[in-house]
């Protein structure tokens, strides 16, 4: 494996969904009884725990492919890989933003990358990608482009 970046929402994300789902737990509390707010609270941390693991997000550069969550391609169709600043990634995620480009950002990062592809029978023209170790990300991918 060449590269591999694990991204997980982060805990302030995380500590807002979960006050948001204890208020609630309080409005179910005040309805009910304490055994009708202890199973909601309950339900209200479960699911938490899905939804941390399920935002989690994987970039992998593995067996000459990239892959960032369940999309993948392979190295031979990437063109050119550019290291995006936080400006440039606020700007291509919004008004400079092309309505066919694949799309693998989270808006807690704000660095990332953009991958130009050079497959004709692809329409997508390129890939945004989020990524903490985005200096990584690009030097890996240049090695192996």
């Amino acid at each position: 494996m060449a590269f591999r970046e694990v991204i997980h929402p982060p805990l302030w994300l995380l500590a807002f969904i979960y006050l948001m789902f204890l208020s609630l737990v309080i409005a179910v509390w005040a309805a009910f009884d304490n055994r009708s707010a202890f199973i909601a609270w309950l339900v209200a941390t479960g699911i938490l725990l899905i939804v941390a693991i399920r935002a989690r997000s994987e970039i992998r550069i593995a067996d000459g492919e990239l892959r960032i969550g369940r999309a993948h391609i392979e190295i031979k169709y990437l063109g050119n890989v550019e290291l995006l600043t936080a400006a440039q990634m606020r700007s291509l995620r919004t008004r400079d933003a092309d309505p066919a480009a694949f799309l693998a950002i989270t808006f807690w990062i704000s660095t990332g990358v953009k991958i130009t592809l050079k497959d004709a029978r692809d329409s997508t023209p390129y890939w945004l990608v989020s990524s903490k170790k985005s200096q990584e990300l690009t030097s890996t991918l240049y090695k192996l482009l």
